[in-house]
């Protein structure tokens, strides 16, 4: 069955080629071969995952050779595609997901002329985020990477005719090549420590390698991860991304690009496990991005940009618990698996309102919703109960389990560790219940805020197509049950063992009973102030001024006002600097050589008149030198 693993890239890859290539003859139809690709490439995926459920576990890690790729003196690099429980967990969520994500699109993408392009783009986006997940080594990987990374420009700025969108596309390329950079360097030093790049040697080579060097490379991958998956201090882009179409958003912040980051940093255990300093950062830059996420949601007002920043927080839980080690490897899958279903089920619908509202996207605009369009209703509703956590909703049994773990001791460290760390997983979920609860009933409960619409008309709110509605059923489904399902049993940690190891259980500083109770209680106290503020309360329609925490969060904490004063500026003086010298040194150099040759040329010239006789009165004067020098010394 492995053999049929290369169709999963190749069918989608094949996809957008086509679409491409054939231009305005495949408009017709070209979205519809974009989505046939996505649910050829799950099929695909699914019917490895019944093959490999059929191993048992210590056969569950495939390896499928490709071709033969670099070969430099002792050097050899095979690409190849690596199919075990983490990568083929990838390419269900990626393929599903993404598939439902296509469908939507159809309708979504209807009246634009430009639909067949936006499908082949969608489809590399899948077809890059499956090499990365599925290549046997870091530099396939890295080759996925920069796929994923061109595709996300594409897709955010797609509508680049308004510069904003265009601008944000190349924002967010920016960002991610300084994160490009670290894997860049990490790549150099795995070949410097280990002479190999792919996982299995890195992996056998750790123990010997110092731990310094092992750090380097850990901080490297991290830098990295933090420019795909938006976290501290790279996460400046996540929020401006919004300038490309719905369905590219919940693509990007549910099923690939921010899930990559992630993947990266489970993927690379070992590596990790060997150098505690650089998992300790990692827990750290997960929770500084928890919470900066969970406090910027808290004051936009854009239904899309406040779900950007919902999911930086949640990306930094997944970090956070891949920090800690071997106990949270898998909780992090875990959750991401199902913040995949419910955060793609919560941009959908935020399509949806939009596609109902002509394109409004201001909370403070919306209000009383809930009656006009009751599918999106329901189905956002359950995304929304999934990330608060309320049992028994999918985000219940995972995130949860994230917060557990953090108040595990670690192996290395202090017990201050599991304080610090769970105490911050615990304000995170109060936040997060609190901003989430505020977009549900600012956009589907209240009065009715709305205005007129672009063209002067009255509003008319109304439900979305059904070509709409149904993907984000499905995803609703999974958003209520998925977690329920993978938690049975212990079920989703062993089956990540193979890749994870098994890990045993450990008690965390507080009773397992008092953690989850205490999340609770955090999850009703967001929630009941966002009830307060925002539904028994009425919203104005205009944004009040706010305390100076709500006015920071509003411009993302001023994210963009550090990135320029600490890079953009610095970077632009050294810039002119460098050009200055270069035009005043170099150019000055060449440029003062050539007019030392056109001034001797300029002097040398004057000697020729064109008279006969001051060429006889010079050829007499040489002569007579030349008879001075000869004669003088016989003399």
């Amino acid at each position: 069955m492995t053999s049929l693993a290369p169709l999963l890239v190749a069918v989608p890859l094949a996809s957008a080629a086509l679409l491409l290539l054939l231009g305005r003859a495949a408009d017709r139809w070209g979205h519809w071969l974009g989505v046939l690709a996505s649910t050829a490439a799950f099929v695909v995926g699914a019917v490895l995952l019944t093959d490999l459920l059929g191993r048992p576990a210590d056969d569950r890690v495939l390896d499928v050779h490709l071709f033969d790729w670099i070969s430099a003196g002792h050097f050899d690099l095979s690409a190849g595609l690596r199919v075990d429980p983490l990568s083929l967990t990838f390419v269900l969520l990626v393929t599903f997901v993404g598939t439902l994500i296509h469908v939507y699109s159809v309708a979504y993408m209807a009246h634009d002329a430009a639909r067949r392009r936006f499908f082949a783009y969608l489809n590399l986006f899948i077809a890059a985020m499956l090499v990365l997940v599925l290549a046997d080594s870091y530099l396939l990987l890295f080759v996925g990477w920069e796929g994923v990374g061109l595709a996300s420009y594409l897709l955010i700025g797609f509508w680049n005719h308004h510069t904003p969108y265009a601008v944000a596309a190349k924002k967010a390329f920016v960002a991610n090549r300084v994160g490009d950079i670290g894997l860049l360097v990490a790549l150099m030093l795995m070949f410097a420590t280990f002479g190999a790049v792919d996982f299995d040697s890195v992996a056998a080579g750790v123990g010997g390698a110092s731990q310094g060097t092992l750090t380097a490379i850990g901080l490297m991958l991290l830098l990295a991860a933090c420019g795909k998956s938006a976290q501290f201090p790279l996460q400046s882009w996540l929020g401006d991304a919004m300038a490309g179409p719905t369905p590219v958003s919940a693509l990007i912040h549910a099923a690939t690009m921010v899930t990559a980051g992630v993947y990266l940093i489970v993927r690379s255990a070992p590596v990790f496990e060997g150098a505690p300093t650089a998992q300790l950062v990692v827990t750290i830059i997960g929770a500084i991005t928890l919470l900066i996420g969970a406090i910027i949601g808290c004051a936009k007002d854009d239904i899309k940009k406040a779900l950007a920043a919902s999911t930086m927080s949640q990306i930094g839980y997944m970090v956070l618990a891949a920090g800690l080690g071997p106990v949270g490897y898998a909780f992090a899958i875990f959750h991401l698996v199902t913040h995949g279903f419910f955060k793609a089920g919560m941009f959908l619908g935020a399509g949806s309102v939009m596609h109902g509202m002509d394109d409004q996207t201001d909370m403070r605009r919306f209000g009383g919703l809930r009656k006009y369009m009751v599918i999106t209703w329901v189905t956002f509703g359950a995304g929304w109960l999934a990330i608060l956590g309320v049992p028994p909703f999918s985000g219940f049994w995972s995130k949860d389990k994230i917060i557990e773990s953090a108040f595990v001791v670690p192996e290395v460290g202090g017990e201050w560790r599991a304080w610090l760390f769970g105490a911050v997983a615990l304000v995170g979920a109060g936040i997060t219940a609190f901003y989430m609860s505020r977009m549900f009933f600012m956009t589907f409960h209240g009065r009715q805020r709305w205005a007129q619409t672009s063209d002067g008309h009255d509003q008319h709110p109304h439900e979305s197509p059904a070509l709409m509605t149904i993907p984000m059923v499905l995803l609703a489904v999974g958003s209520v049950g998925l977690g329920f399902v993978l938690q049975l049993g212990g079920g989703f940690t062993t089956w990540l063992e193979p890749v994870t190891g098994h890990v045993e259980h450990h008690e965390p500083v507080l009773p397992v009973l008092v953690i989850q109770v205490a999340t609770l209680v955090a999850v009703a106290l967001g929630l009941a102030l966002a009830w307060r503020q925002y539904l028994s309360l009425p919203v104005p329609e205009a944004a009040p001024a706010g305390t100076v925490l709500t006015r920071a969060a509003r411009v993302d904490l001023y994210q963009d006002a550090v990135n320029d004063a600490v890079l953009v500026e610095p970077g632009r003086h050294l810039t002119r600097s460098l050009v200055y010298g270069d035009r005043t040194a170099v150019d000055g150099a060449f440029t003062g050589l050539g007019r030392l040759t056109v001034g001797i040329g300029e002097l040398v010239r004057k000697v020729q008149t064109g008279y006969a006789r001051q060429y006889a009165a010079t050829m007499l004067l040489g002569l007579v030198v030349l008879a001075v020098v000869v004669l003088a010394p016989r003399i």
